[in-house]
């Protein structure tokens, strides 16, 4: 990469994109405006046909904008395709491309070719990412015998192998078992941070991955930008209260006595488990104005001389993001469009 970085490694300023369809038109992007800055691992959030893989798509120079601009690092997706497609590449999961017939490393130099590698260098490549991808012993396999992670691996690999400035990542670990999407994850992680300036830009329906990788994330539905922010920022816009779990030795005047006190919202004695009940352990959940209510309540059971034996905050999840913003779960939404002939 350059010195000279372009302020914004996307730009996306009222792009629409329209599929001819029947009986009628179909709206994928209504208007999206979008700012990604170099070296941010950025998120796509949203129930499928949303219009996150149109976008992609867009940026990618696979399809064409309706209306309405977008550049990647400076370079216009419509005027300067050649250009973003030597600086970006994609991987998404599931994917099935090559030959079974070839081995891991006859694959991978075969794309070498593609991307404009001479001889000497692709292979050189292809043994170094080989290598960074965990695939040293799968190297002479042929791919038709590779398991669904290693599968993966490779094509992670196939992504890297012009040096890309940005990275589009399409549901990467889909299907992958917990072992192999977190070695994966691991991957992207190290590729990313061994160069600043290094960009990511991921979709995915596990929240805990995006929660986990992303800087920003930015929540799609129904060709709209509903929400962008850093999955804490996105978090609190569903829990204005702070809720916390307390245990307790004993509680005398019970939750009336701590209900009661400054900057607390409510106070109720919880379900206790079997645990809790042959610990003889008092449950409670509050719910404070904020944090520092805390102060008080804890100040309030020392006086009364009530033990405090565990205390836990609970967060929400970017899943109650997703389902206060957009209202529905994954599984009943629409799939994505297809474009049939005007």
């Amino acid at each position: 990469m350059t010195a000279s970085i372009p302020p914004f490694a996307i730009e996306v300023d009222a792009v629409r994109r329209v599929y001819a369809a029947k009986p009628a038109p179909v709206v994928a992007l209504e208007g999206i405006d979008l700012r990604v800055e170099p070296g941010e691992f950025f998120g796509l959030l949203g129930p499928n046909g949303a219009g996150k893989t149109t976008l992609i798509k867009i940026l990618t120079t696979l399809l064409l904008p309706s209306s309405g601009q977008a550049r990647v690092f400076g370079f216009d997706v419509e005027r300067d395709t050649s250009k973003i497609r030597r600086i970006m590449n994609m991987v998404a999961g599931g994917e099935q491309s090559g030959y079974g017939i070839l081995t891991v490393r006859e694959q991978l130099w075969m794309f070498t070719q593609f991307y404009g590698l001479t001889g000497g260098d692709g292979w050189r490549r292809v043994d170094e990412l080989i290598e960074a991808v965990g695939l040293a012993e799968q190297r002479l396999q042929r791919v038709s015998t590779l398991s669904t992670g290693q599968r993966q691996k490779m094509n992670l690999a196939r992504g890297l192998l012009n040096d890309p400035w940005i990275l589009f990542l399409d549901e990467p670990t889909l299907g992958l078992d917990v072992s192999a999407a977190r070695s994966l994850r691991e991957l992207i992680v190290d590729w990313k941070r061994a160069v600043p300036g290094r960009t990511i830009l991921i979709t995915t329906h596990y929240m805990a991955e995006a929660d986990e990788l992303c800087d920003r994330i930015a929540i799609v539905d129904r060709g709209r930008i509903l929400a962008i922010g850093s999955p804490a920022d996105l978090k609190r816009r569903v829990q204005r209260e702070s809720i916390f779990r307390l245990e307790l030795d004993h509680l005398d005047g019970g939750a009336a006595s701590i209900a009661s006190l400054p900057g607390v919202v409510s106070a109720s004695e919880a379900a206790a488990s079997p645990d809790d009940t042959a610990r003889q352990t008092v449950v409670m959940n509050l719910v404070l104005e904020d944090d520092g209510a805390l102060g008080q309540v804890v100040g309030a059971l020392a006086r009364t001389g009530s033990e405090i034996l565990g205390l836990r905050k609970s967060e929400p999840t970017l899943e109650d993001v997703f389902v206060e913003l957009v209202g529905r779960g994954f599984a009943e939404s629409d799939v994505d469009p297809v474009e049939v002939p005007s």
